[in-house]
């Protein structure tokens, strides 16, 4: 039977009896717990590292005194300090050092390990030999002792195990582990004998490795020891020890000796660094080096997971393997390191079931591989090709290539690379997209546009890809123009057209259809539709088209429109101006004067303003190819000054004028990736981004490449930035979790949770709880909740066995388990048994002892009288007629006994012996005698007799205490002292009758309460342990009477001298009151869980010593009866007081040879008692008579009338068998007897026979006793709760099923389901609405535990409870709320500002109240951010009083009452805002605090002047945004103020300084190979009317050189495409017998010099790939025959078959890519899914003789699919 399971039955009677002692002690402690008030919080700890104290305290509420104390202590910050800190004592003394000390002032320095006063502040000051108690007391935290961690508390030390808690008898291992076993190192011992030799200077000695402990060297001889150190990041050291002391080395303490003729090393550890221990040769003289240590393990062994299964579906299996792991570097390292332990043992493989589901029809899986042959070579694997990185131009694509192995699977895993070191790794890395990108190629110019002056020329520009055709992807800013003016020489005679006649010629609309003819390709690009036709016939108008994002879908060669931002680039216009003539009419014929007089109108008005190029832009790049646009101004053609645009035709605006720049590469530089997402929120988080060396060498073609961060400018750019730098709002931070405070038996894991609040500065800040608005998390949970293994467990150490000298110390031993729940169970040690078994003795030794003549003596203290008492202890087992005793002892007799009691005194005359009981004179009576002996004489004791008995000599006084024994092993209370008078002066002269134990005033000492209590005083401090002694032996004033008549028969034929007549059974024990002291101490030291069972453990080891100690006495006697030799002198524990002819008393040893009863003489040795325990029939008995075996529970049914316990029992003598029910002795009746073989009897049980009944077997040698538990089995019955339960405060609750709870949501709760029924009732919980949802887990003990409630966790949920006789159920309606609680999620809040349609001001109200400043005039709209459930409803106060809702207020309360708008702000708003949200679970208040400002604009001083001269300059005045008429702010808050009108100022009104003009370039003579253009260069300025006037060149010499009006153009050499010759055909098949074939294609110029790409894009580029015939790609797929079925039937048969990939004319097989353009036949397949005749016993898995190998047939699902190989195991 588990114990853990154990109810009320059946254990042994010490588990019994100490669980009925604690059920009482608890009861005890309660009732003075009481008088308490509870305890307070914990005090701050005394210190902040290396353990302090806390305290608590309680206050007493009674009136008197409370028992126990009024404050505790536990441990707290077990941290270790810094070593900044410095040691707490030595602080605790150099705080003195202000203090004047006898008159002047001391460095004082602390003492350490004081004997005698741990605890007190000793300090030495320094220089001196003064030596002083600064304070009684340290500090509470203060370490006793440097060696340990018991630490001082209120001036008292305290033990602290290393688990570092108060009390704790925890001890670190050999190998520093806290309750270690020791498995964690190994012991290192031996010797060195030094070498000595004239070439050696030294030898190494040992190498100690890092982390040892516990080192102790010695050496022996004339050499001498130095050490030499490693630290583990390779740091070297070497340490001559030259003299003794005490040395710290890579923070390790060593302890050194010198001697003259030896040296002593030690260090505690663990070492910092590895040790190597050398000795120097000093002498001629060998040396020996004794060494010991404990090294760690630093390699073990570790269970790797389970390898891949076998299959993918249809059952397969899977191992385990094991790897050899290095503690310190936390890798995985050779096997032959952990061999080199031999504790480390290699783990066995594990083999276990996988992927049971079936197969689809369809999948396809490789041939299945026996686990003989796991292993499979290695080979490099690859990814696939990432995209290329440039669509043209010349790219790179990446992929992964890892070494991997394949498992039975086919499954590919990643191992170490090093594995596949000897194979020629997979490229990384390869180029894409070789061929050119698209080039902008420019034709003809076209005519121009007019016969003489100046017009247009036009020409067509297109986009040529590589293979020549026209399509899209050209830079749009490098396109060269289409349109450029043009001079014909020939004079103009007739007045010039104002506008150009561009429209004119179809040159123009020729060359913008050309533009944008785009074709649609399978990129997405936009594609343009033809302009529609100018919106005027004549003079300007403007034209439309549409564009759309469009997309070639290869498969179906048709066109897809997408949306807009699927295409890259800038879209192309949609719209355009347009010209289609003048709208005049007919020409006008002028003569040649009006001719003139017009023309040089319209030259005024056309010819003086006009646009022109001045200068370019700055180029867009710095390198590898950049861009740069010539500025168009409109300037006075006169004074070539600038002028306003407006008074340039807008039509005549050239057009856009590019050039390329900076075509060098670009230097290495960094550039950098985008910034990741910020870590978090708020507070302070980090982003990161990637920072890269790259070399730019062609950016329109993106050529790159990546270099070595050294080669880019230093220092590196971040990588690291913070963010999201605010204030958080305060929130719960949990820590993490405590170690569980125990791994078994139910313990509690514990952490700390606080609101803090995370600053922007990183750091957290502690906050009160009520501002974390979220629920509260966890600070427990339960942990280790699993049966502890049986485990020893040790008493406390007893006294020493000697005052003096050497001697023993005992403790006990018992076996206990913990079960889940925490209770603890005393076992039988046989359960233990197979444990290491602790120590039961150890030594002890005092001063030695003062001897005298072979004898301990004492030196006489006293010269007068004194008494020669005996510390006795007496118990009377059967009636005698005369006992004789002397003082100094205690008797517990039987009633009738008469008794003398004798008084030996030394130096005092006996006839003045006096006598005293219980403190008053004694003098002579009929009943008692007072002799001129000094002794005194008591007549057939009876209750009036019992009490303390002193004998007085002078002044010396020794005590004789008498207690009478009655029924059942009671004690007679003694009779008060009226009642003593009446009963002295009744039947003083009488014998106690029978009847006597039942007269007023007398009664037995039977209390309940007072079992098993062992009480203090004088007069009862053996009574419980005499008490229990006899419960224990078994004697009973019953059994006691029976044998007396029994042997007042024999003695009136034997004489009581006669020692041949003595019987087996003892007639008075006789124990030593230090033996009884012992065990009173011994129990008193006890735990209160350990003390019961400690106490019935150590009186029954009292009475088996005395048992022995009796039958070794018989045995003696016997012996020398055999051999006719005398009875030697023995003194055994009992004795037989009898009296010989002389009048003079003696002790005898007790035996009878002529009993009724067989004397034990045979040599079978003595056995103590044995209860044998044996099976019974499960289930309910169907027969009237049941009769069952002790050791079991007992069901009574209606149809039983005889129940018959029985219980047989072994040992040597015959144990003697008695009954006990619930405790107590069992009373027989006419219905309840004890049968001739000892069983028990009851006729016709009932309700009042159910409980539990145990047997005990008591003989001298011991005891034995087993129980069994009778009830009536029933229906289960739960218990149910009666009220509802309303709990909205609480986040944890706990209720009795069959009621209705209202709880909070995000709480948890618990709903107990208490269940009492036999047979024990099995029990579920179910809900109404379906399944158990995630967070809902019934628990062990038949509770339903519910955590973090939702709105889903609602409804009614029933406990069924069910056993064999019946079936009940009980219901809980689970209803939940959420009380209001604030939240500031953004996104839940936009929903509710967008119904109340503001665009004003948005605050939010909080709990501390948000202040915000307004100004007068705008509106504001305040957000009361609550939730809960039901939906609370929320007021609105102003000032503390209600807003009201009626309408024509000058507020708005909308969105549910959650959005509080002021349309318009006045100061009257200004004040405090709160809002109440209220629902059935609670409220909550949040506020907002409006401070309404003033706004206004003011004007201010005057810019500077827009213009330096000409008169196009002003001056225009600042405006300013005022708070309040007196502080400027930003002008965001004036915005919905009027500005005021703002006058400009003209400015700088003067002619500008003379400036060469410049006009844009003419195209290049050449496109290659050398060419020239020119542009016109004149000198102009504008007038202070802004007149552009036109001056000749020397007019500008002071504005510099006159500008270049020619240069040189495309000196690039001309160049074409060039390819090399195709390469070999490619393995790489794309089809039937097609591979793929490769040539170069470059650039060269025409001297053979190899060019940028880009200089060849107007050539068409060739192609580089095409297919071509491969006989290796002449494959195809093929397959074997499917192999037989594993099974014949059932459920997991399958077959595989050998797919492959083979060459069609060799038939030799390939490797699998070359056929991976067809897809692959499946090689797997399910067969014979028909059942199984259940007869059949067979093998179904084809693993079966691995299963068999690895022992696995005793596992049930390992010996159902192998039956046949696993039937003879």
């Amino acid at each position: 039977m588990d114990p853990c399971h154990w109810t009320a039955t059946a254990t042994f009677l010490p588990i019994l009896l100490c669980v009925a002692m604690s059920s009482r002690i608890a009861r005890s402690e309660e009732d003075g717990d009481s008088q308490w008030d509870a305890w307070g919080p914990w005090s701050e700890c005394s210190r902040t590292c290396a353990g302090g104290a806390s305290y608590s305290l309680r206050r007493c509420l009674s009136s008197r005194n409370c028992e126990g104390l009024n404050i505790r202590y536990r441990t707290c910050s077990s941290v270790e300090c810094p070593p900044e800190a410095g040691d707490f004592r030595a602080q605790q003394c150099s705080a003195h050092n202000d203090v004047k000390y006898q008159g002047q002032y001391y460095e004082w320095l602390p003492i350490y390990n004081d004997p005698d006063r741990p605890c007190a502040l000793k300090c030495l000051a320094k220089g001196t030999a003064l030596v002083v108690e600064l304070a009684p007391k340290v500090l509470d935290g203060t370490r006793c002792y440097t060696e340990t961690l018991h630490m001082c508390i209120s001036g008292n030390c305290q033990v602290v195990g290393c688990d570092h808690k108060l009390g704790s008898n925890a001890k670190e291992d050999n190998c520093g582990v806290c309750n270690g076993n020791g498995s964690t190192c190994r012991l290192v011992r031996g010797q060195h004998k030094s070498q000595g030799s004239s070439n050696k200077l030294d030898d190494m000695v040992i190498a100690i490795p890092y982390g040892s402990r516990h080192i102790r060297i010695v050496l022996k001889g004339p050499d001498h020891l130095y050490l030499e150190t490693k630290t583990l990041l390779g740091q070297r050291g070497e340490n001559s020890l030259s003299s003794s002391g005490t040395f710290t080395i890579e923070n390790t303490s060593i302890e050194f000796q010198k001697f003259s003729e030896k040296e002593i090393l030690r260090a505690n550890g663990p070492l910092g660094a590895d040790f190597t221990v050398k000795i120097q040769y000093v002498g001629k003289a060998d040396s020996i080096v004794q060494f010991f240590f404990y090294q760690p393990i630093i390699h073990q062994w570790r269970e790797t997971d389970f390898f891949p299964c076998s299959v993918t579906c249809g059952g397969g299996y899977q191992l385990t393997s094991a790897e050899c792991y290095d503690l310190r570097s936390g890798r995985v390292v050779s096997d032959q390191y952990c061999h080199y332990y031999p504790e480390n043992i290699k783990p066995k493989p594990k083999l276990q079931e996988c992927s049971m589901d079936p197969c689809p029809a369809s999948d396809g899986y490789k041939q299945f591989i026996p686990f003989d042959h796991f292993h499979p070579l290695p080979r490099w694997d690859s990814s696939p090709w990432t995209a290329c990185s440039s669509s043209c131009g010349g790219g790179a694509q990446l992929r992964t290539v890892s070494c991997v192995e394949e498992d039975i699977n086919g499954q590919v895993n990643t191992v170490e690379e090093w594995k596949c070191m000897y194979i020629q790794k997979f490229p990384v890395m390869q180029p894409c997209n070789l061929f050119d990108c698209p080039k902008w190629l420019a034709q003809e110019w076209s005519p121009c546009t007019v016969t003489c002056g100046q017009g247009l020329r036009y020409r067509v520009v297109l986009c040529i890809d590589h293979r020549g055709l026209h399509a899209g992807g050209c830079n749009a800013k490098t396109k060269p123009h289409i349109k450029e003016e043009c001079i014909v020489t020939v004079p103009c005679y007739k007045p010039k057209e104002k506008l150009p006649v561009e429209a004119k010629l179809p040159w123009y609309k020729q060359a913008q259809e050309l533009e944008e003819l785009l074709t649609v390709s399978e990129e997405p690009s936009f594609i343009p539709q033809s302009w529609s036709p100018c919106s005027k016939t004549c003079g300007a108008g403007n034209q439309s088209r549409k564009v759309k994002c469009q997309v070639l879908l290869a498969f179906s060669q048709s066109v897809e429109d997408l949306p807009d931002d699927e295409c890259e680039g800038t879209k192309p216009p949609m719209e355009r101006a347009c010209y289609t003539g003048p709208c005049s009419g007919e020409a006008v014929e002028y003569d040649l004067e009006d001719a003139e007089l017009l023309y040089t109108n319209l030259q005024d008005f056309d010819e003086l303003y006009d646009w022109d190029y001045e200068g370019f832009t700055e180029c867009s790049e710095s390198c590898a190819g950049g861009v740069q646009e010539a500025n168009v101004v409109c300037l006075n053609k006169q004074t070539r000054e600038k002028a306003d645009e407006s008074l340039c035709v807008k039509h005549r605006h050239p057009p856009q004028l590019l050039k390329g720049c900076n075509l060098g590469p670009c230097p290495p530089r960094w550039e950098f990736g985008k910034w990741s997402t910020c870590s978090s929120s708020c507070g302070v988080g980090l982003q990161t981004r990637d920072v890269y060396c790259m070399h730019l060498l062609v950016r329109e073609s993106s050529e790159t490449v990546i270099l070595s961060e050294k080669n880019c400018p230093q220092p590196k750019p971040d990588n690291v930035q913070a963010c999201n730098q605010f204030n958080c709002p305060p929130d719960w931070h949990s820590e993490d979790w405590q170690q569980c405070s125990q791994s078994c038996g139910g313990g509690v894991q514990v952490r700390q949770v606080l609101c803090k609040q995370r600053l922007a500065d990183g750091s957290f800040m502690d906050q009160a709880e009520e501002l974390c608005l979220s629920l509260k998390p966890d600070d427990h949970r339960i942990c280790g909740d699993v049966d502890c293994p049986a485990e020893w467990l040790a008493s406390q150490w007893l006294e020493c066995s000697t005052t003096c000298g050497e001697g023993t110390q005992r403790r006990e031993l018992f076996c206990r388990k913990v079960c889940k729940d925490g209770v603890s169970n005393i076992l039988h040690k046989a359960n233990c048994s197979h444990l290491p078994h602790p120590p039961l003795l150890k030594s002890c030794s005092f001063p030695l002892c003062a001897r005298l003549n072979g004898k301990e003596y004492k030196s006489p203290e006293r010269q007068g009288p004194y008494i020669l008492g005996l510390r006795k202890v007496y118990i009377q087992l059967k009636k005698e007629r005369k006992l004789q005793f002397t003082t100094g002892g205690q008797a517990y007799l039987l009633p009738k006994t008469s008794v003398v009691i004798r008084c030996p005194v030394r130096r005092f005359r006996k006839t003045m012996i006096t006598w005293e009981k219980d403190g008053r004179h004694l003098s002579s009576s009929p009943h008692v005698t007072v002799t001129h002996f000094g002794y005194i004489k008591i007549n057939r004791l009876k209750p009036i007799n019992i009490g303390t008995y002193t004998c007085v000599a002078g002044l010396v006084r020794d005590d004789f205490v008498i207690k009478i024994i009655g029924n059942n092993n009671k004690l007679i209370e003694p009779p008060s002292s009226k009642q003593e008078e009446a009963i002295g002066k009744g039947i003083s002269n009488e014998a106690v009758s029978p009847k006597d134990k039942y007269m007023p005033g007398l009664k037995m000492n039977s209390s309940k309460s007072d079992k098993n209590r062992f009480f203090l005083n004088h007069q009862n401090q053996y009574d419980g342990i005499i008490l229990k002694l006899l419960e224990i032996k078994g004697w009973s004033r019953e059994s006691l009477d029976s044998r007396e008549s029994q042997w007042s028969i024999e003695k009136d034929v034997t004489s009581l001298e006669d020692a041949s007549v003595e019987s087996i059974i003892p007639l008075t024990y006789v124990i030593d009151q230090e033996r009884l002291d012992e065990i009173s101490q011994a129990i008193s030291l006890q735990t209160e869980d350990l003390k019961d069972a400690f106490a019935t453990h150590a009186i029954g080891q009292l009475v088996a010593e005395i048992s022995k100690s009796q039958l070794d006495a018989v045995e003696s006697k016997l012996k020398h009866e055999e051999g006719n030799s005398d009875t030697s002198s023995v003194k055994p524990s009992f004795h037989k007081i009898t009296t010989n002819g002389h009048g003079v008393s003696k002790l005898y040893p007790v035996d009878r040879s002529n009993s009724k009863e067989s004397i034990h003489t045979s040599k079978e040795p003595f056995k103590a008692p044995v209860i044998l325990q044996k099976a019974n029939d499960k289930g309910l008995s169907l027969s009237a008579e049941v009769i069952a075996n002790v050791g079991h529970t007992v069901l009574l049914t209606d149809w039983t009338h005889t129940l018959v316990l029985r219980c047989e029992a072994k040992g040597n003598p015959k144990p003697v068998i008695s009954w006990t029910m619930n405790g107590q002795m069992l009373k027989y009746s006419h219905r309840i007897k004890l049968l001739s073989d000892q069983a028990l009897q009851i006729f016709f049980p009932n309700k009042s026979d159910v409980g539990v009944y145990t047997c005990t077997a008591t003989s001298p040698i011991g005891w034995d006793s087993l129980s069994s538990k009778v009830a009536i089995p029933g229906k289960p019955v739960i218990r149910v709760s009666k009220h509802d339960l309303v709990n909205f405060n609480s986040t944890s609750v706990n209720v009795d099923v069959g009621s209705v709870v209202k709880a909070r949501l995000r709480a948890n709760i618990t709903i107990n389901c208490q269940v009492n029924g036999v047979p024990e009732p099995t029990v579920s919980w179910r809900r109404d609405q379906g399944k158990l949802d995630e967070n809902v887990q019934p628990l062990h003990n038949g509770s339903l535990s519910i955590i973090n409630l939702t709105l889903t966790n609602q409804g009614i949920y029933s406990c069924h409870a069910s056993n064999a006789l019946g079936h009940v159920k009980a219901t809980t309606n689970l209803l939940l709320q959420d009380p209001p609680r604030g939240y500031l999620e953004s996104k839940d809040l936009v929903p509710i500002f967008a119904v109340s349609g503001s665009n004003g001001q948005t605050v939010f109200a909080t709990i501390l109240g948000t202040k915000e400043v307004l100004g007068s005039g705008s509106s504001v709209v305040i957000g009361c951010p609550v939730k809960g459930y039901p939906k609370p409803s929320i007021i609105w106060f102003f000032n503390g009083k209600v807003i009201s809702t009626r309408l024509g207020q000058k507020h708005q309360i909308q969105a549910s009452q959650q959005v509080f708008r002021i349309p318009t702000i006045t100061k009257e708003h200004q004040g405090n805002y709160s809002c109440v949200a209220q629902n059935d679970a609670g409220s909550l208040t949040l506020k907002v605090i409006l401070e309404i400002a003033e706004y206004e604009w003011l004007i201010g001083e005057l810019l500077p002047c827009s213009a330096p001269c000409g008169n196009k300059g002003v001056q225009v005045p600042k405006l300013k945004c005022l708070q309040d008429n007196n502080t400027e702010v930003d002008k965001s808050h004036c915005k919905d103020k009027p500005q005021p009108d703002i006058h400009t100022v003209p400015c700088n009104v003067r002619d500008c300084s003379p400036r060469w003009i410049v006009s844009s370039w003419s195209p290049c003579t050449k496109h290659c190979g050398g060419g020239t253009r020119r542009r016109l260069v004149s000198c102009q300025k504008v007038t202070a009317a802004g007149i552009l006037v036109d001056l000749s060149p020397g007019f500008c010499a002071q504005s510099g050189k006159k500008p270049a009006d020619s240069q040189t153009c495309n000196r690039q050499p001309c160049s074409e495409w060039f390819t090399s010759n195709w390469g070999q055909c490619t393995n790489h098949c794309v089809g039937l017998r097609l591979g793929i074939q490769r040539r170069h294609v470059f650039c060269q110029s025409q001297n053979g010099t190899k060019l940028p790409s880009q200089q060849c894009s107007s050539n068409t580029r060739p192609h580089s790939r095409r297919n071509c015939t491969s006989d290796l790609c002449t494959v195809q797929w093929r397959t074997s025959s499917w192999t037989s079925c594993t099974s014949s039937c059932g459920n997991y048969g399958f077959q595989s078959r050998r797919v492959e990939c083979v060459h069609l004319q060799t038939g030799q097989q390939v490797r699998e890519q070359f056929c991976s353009w067809k897809q692959r036949p499946v090689n797997w397949q399910r067969c014979n899914i028909v059942p199984c005749e259940k007869s059949e016993c067979r093998d179904t898995t084809r693993y079966c003789e691995m299963v068999k190998r690895l022992k696995l047939c005793l596992l049930s699902q390992y010996k159902l699919r192998c039956c046949e190989s696993c039937r003879d195991i």
